[in-house]
């Protein structure tokens, strides 16, 4: 079983590295492997692996700049994606692919389901989803895994940031009325393999029922700030050298922190599909934050 991994080098390529193993031969592909930006070569480079299976760990995820370089973000996000998807089609393998719950706009008062009608309000959010649209058309065995507030040890993200700036700063001010589940790359990883083996195992010529698209997120829901607060009083509890700890870190509005692209209120996820087609159980989310602050060097904020 030959397994194509693109963006091998981003948080959740990185963990998938790990998780896809035990699946088989494992071909890591990075950014300074595949030119994104050039289709040709995007396709060249499929023909020439000939995997049987495609993960999709690749995207454009510069969500504010991504507003004013809206075409690099389709061309990433969605343009690659259907190339990806029409190899695949051809090879008649599998496409592993991830999107976002910025395909939605976030006014949903409940957790989104895989159903809910999408309306991005963000140019990332648009190019996400129409990656998304590219791999339903084309029509090729598929699984899109719709994922929110991605974490990790390796790479940028929010609890680092908030790591950085409360060795420096005398106050931290973290937005409150956003509300979501921080999602570990290593979390995604692991589902994603423990999928796909259910995928590949299904008996040769059986129609497979498992494709599609899901939701996968940790389990439980907080707030950016209260998400911030919890990463701190982690830290503190670990030792680590502070000028900010929980106490410090002052809620504010959505409203008070502008960005070039809108942020959705709502970005819970709910993952009843996912659960109940592979029987899998999701943690929550505190549990990975754990983890993640237990493998952190400090060396690494």
């Amino acid at each position: 079983m030959k397994i194509l991994l693109l963006g091998a080098d981003g948080q959740v390529g990185w963990a998938l590295q790990r998780s896809l193993l035990p699946l088989g031969d494992v071909m890591p592909s990075t950014r300074a492997d595949m030119d994104l930006t050039n289709l040709a070569l995007v396709r060249d480079a499929v023909c020439r692996h000939a995997p049987d299976i495609i993960v999709n760990a690749a995207a454009y995820t510069a969500v504010d700049k991504a507003e004013s370089e809206v075409a690099l973000a389709n061309r990433i996000n969605a343009d690659v994606v259907e190339v990806l998807a029409e190899e695949t089609q051809r090879l008649g393998g599998w496409l592993i692919h991830y999107s976002t719950d910025y395909v939605f706009n976030g006014r949903n008062p409940r957790p989104y389901v895989e159903t809910d009608a999408p309306d991005p309000l963000s140019a990332y959010g648009a190019s996400k989803l129409r990656g998304e649209e590219a791999i339903r058309k084309v029509g090729c065995r598929h699984m899109i895994f719709r994922t929110s507030w991605v974490y990790a040890v390796r790479g940028s993200n929010f609890p680092k940031t908030i790591l950085r700036l409360a060795r420096t700063r005398d106050e931290l001010r973290v937005v409150s009325d956003q509300i979501g589940a921080p999602t570990s790359a290593d979390l995604i990883a692991d589902v994603t393999a423990l999928a796909l083996a259910q995928a590949i195992r299904a008996p040769e010529g059986a129609p497979s029922g498992l494709g599609g698209t899901y939701h996968l997120a940790a389990a439980g829901q907080t707030s950016w700030h209260a998400f911030a607060c919890h990463i701190l009083r982690l830290a503190v509890g670990r030792g680590l050298s502070l000028k900010v700890g929980p106490d410090r870190v002052v809620p504010i509005a959505t409203v008070d922190y502008p960005s070039p692209a809108k942020r959705i209120a709502n970005s819970r996820l709910a993952t009843d599909k996912l659960r109940s087609t592979f029987g899998l159980s999701l943690p929550p989310w505190e549990t990975h934050a754990e983890r993640f602050m237990a493998e952190l060097s400090p060396e690494s904020v």
